[in-house]
């Protein structure tokens, strides 16, 4: 059932047994988990169906460095879905070792194993819409196998793992009719402004408060809640709670908003691979139908002997921006710049060496003398891209010469002085803003800087070209985006000791009996791989915990007093 929360009366008190903030990917999924479990259950999701800049505003906030850190209400998005109708669909599982405490990667070592996420990746998958749970190329395509760069063997970088890319799918899109028919309660427009504490307990949160943007308050009890809102969204909604310590509601030991991470990215170098065999960096297609790419990884033994964390990179086409590579359909698409959305647009366009901006002119030469392969390219896109419902992922540019620029993406090492906390001004609902301080650290450059000089050797010692790059300029690149996209990860990190986490291996808070965060805030290391797909896996295993071992029966429903009517 959907509601416009709207349309309920000020000061209402709705019960429940469960109460899930946010309809994202983890809130949905938690939702749809729990449909059959017999459970009582409320979701609040603060958007409506389609964008609202009020309630995006929301979302605003202040960071310490524009340079690092774009605007907090970018890359995120404050409607039913979530940002789930912003993402490009990639999708892939973590790795057995970023499980592992590693003595090189500060604060590493989730308190779970692997093995209790692996199981509900194969769920995950399908909820995402990315087919089979099927990680390698052997395993999800069809023999015989094209490699990805004829000649090359190592054993220090793979070529087998792939990304598989959802549609991608819309969680709010895909699943709302499921969830309008269903018994699980879901309140759009309903914005959670405090989680107090039960009155004579220390222990256990009451009543949540609810606000409608420009209208009503009113209250839900329930026996358990769950913050499912996203990694800078949870540490601000608990910080706005007072909890028993008064400095926020698990924050007696000053974790929440600690750890932030991200993931480190960059286009660097040339890699002419004119001497390779064969060379496919673009898309294959699986039985099913889904769009997989192969990447270059660095192995889980490689990287502990280079005491980097974990990296994977793809061949790239040249920067768009420079008119140098002559490419029509590049310049094609750095002509358009101004309709590409601001969170893709940043990544195509941004950080343009000085000397290439402005030159509209070159661009349109480039389009005209290539308007064969540009027209071919704009056909295809039309087709796989705008109309269709699985869309092609991303574009591929294949260089005559073979030379490609690296495109890469690795893990930050925990880093409790890169945070999220709240600043001095507040949002329509009286809610303080967040303040983001995002920070890299030295580990972080030397695992970029370890793995791109192991790829140099590789590729040299396997005889099938050259990797060339400035060490000097890895620092600038990895940072030229800053933080990377929608990666909001570790602000309430999942952990043994509650002086450096801030949810137990249930993602239940250490000093609260009846709360619970899930997403991305809760991984205690990024890995290499975009996170949703976890989120989904660890929604689905929060789920089971919710229906079998937390027993909700066993905690009442908080008793309530509503206020007299003025």
């Amino acid at each position: 059932m959907i509601v416009d929360a709207r349309d309920i009366p000020a000061g209402t008190l709705l019960r429940a047994d469960l109460c899930i903030v946010g309809a994202g990917a983890a809130g949905i999924t938690l939702a749809l988990a729990l449909e059959a479990s017999g459970l009582d259950v409320i979701v609040l999701e603060s958007g409506g169906d389609a964008p609202e800049p009020a309630t995006q505003d929301l979302y605003a906030g202040t960071v310490a460095d524009a340079r690092l850190h774009p605007p907090p209400e970018s890359y995120r998005v404050r409607r039913f879905g979530g940002s789930t109708t912003l993402w490009g669909g990639r999708c892939m599982p973590l790795d057995a070792h970023d499980f592992d405490a590693r003595a090189h990667i500060a604060h590493s070592g989730w308190p779970i194993a692997f093995a209790d996420v692996l199981r509900h990746y194969p769920q995950a998958n399908a909820l995402c819409e990315a087919g089979d749970f099927a990680y390698t190329a052997e395993s999800a395509l069809a023999a015989p196998l094209r490699p990805m760069i004829g000649g090359f063997a190592s054993e220090a970088f793979s070529t087998h793992t792939l990304e598989r890319f959802s549609c991608p799918t819309d969680f709010g899109q895909r699943y709302r009719a499921r969830l309008a028919k269903g018994r699980v309660q879901v309140l759009q427009h309903a914005n959670l402004c405090r989680l107090p504490m039960l009155a004579g307990s220390s222990r256990r949160v009451g009543a949540a408060e609810v606000r409608v943007l420009g209208g009503a308050a009113f209250l839900v009890a329930a026996r358990a809640f769950v913050l499912a809102t996203g990694g800078l969204e949870a540490p601000r909604l608990l910080l706005n709670s007072p909890g028993p310590s008064g400095r926020g509601l698990g924050n007696a030991h000053d974790v929440v908003g600690r750890y932030y991470m991200s993931h480190l990215a960059g286009t660097i170098g040339t890699l002419d691979l004119a001497a390779a065999q064969f060379v496919w960096h673009g898309y294959e297609v699986s039985d099913e139908g889904v769009y997989c790419r192969r990447r270059l990884a660095l192995r889980a033994d490689r990287q502990d002997a280079l005491r980097a964390g974990n990296f994977v990179a793809r061949l790239h086409h040249p920067r768009i921006p420079d008119a140098g590579h002559g490419n029509g359909i590049l310049s094609a698409l750095y002509l358009a710049r101004g309709i590409v959305p601001y969170e893709y647009a940043k990544r195509l366009y941004d950080g343009t060496p000085q000397g290439y901006a402005g030159s509209t002119l070159a661009h349109l030469r480039n389009v005209v003398a290539d308007a064969p392969n540009t027209a071919r390219f704009l056909w295809h896109w039309l087709r796989r891209r705008t109309l269709a419902a699985r869309k092609f992922p991303s574009v591929i540019v294949r260089p005559a010469n073979l030379r490609f620029s690296l495109d890469f993406h690795a893990e930050q090492e925990p880093n409790p002085a890169s945070r999220v906390t709240l600043g001095e001004a507040t949002d329509a609902l009286g809610l303080r803003r967040i303040h983001v301080d995002w920070r890299y650290s030295a580990q972080d450059v030397a695992t970029v800087s370890r793995a791109l000089a192991a790829l140099a050797h590789e590729v040299e010692r396997a005889g099938v070209g050259r990797f060339t790059y400035d060490p000097a300029q890895v620092e600038a690149e990895m940072t030229r985006y800053g933080a990377y996209g929608g990666h909001h990860i570790g602000t309430a990190r999942m952990g043994l000791d509650p002086r450096t986490s801030v949810v137990d291996p249930n993602c239940r808070l250490h000093e609260a009996d009846n709360v619970y965060v899930m997403g991305a805030a809760v991984f205690p290391t990024s890995g290499q791989a975009n996170p949703t797909l976890t989120i989904v896996a660890l929604a689905l295993r929060l789920a089971e915990h919710l229906k079998q071992a937390a027993d909700l029966s066993a905690l009442p429903v908080a008793t309530v007093n509503l206020p007299e009517p003025a």
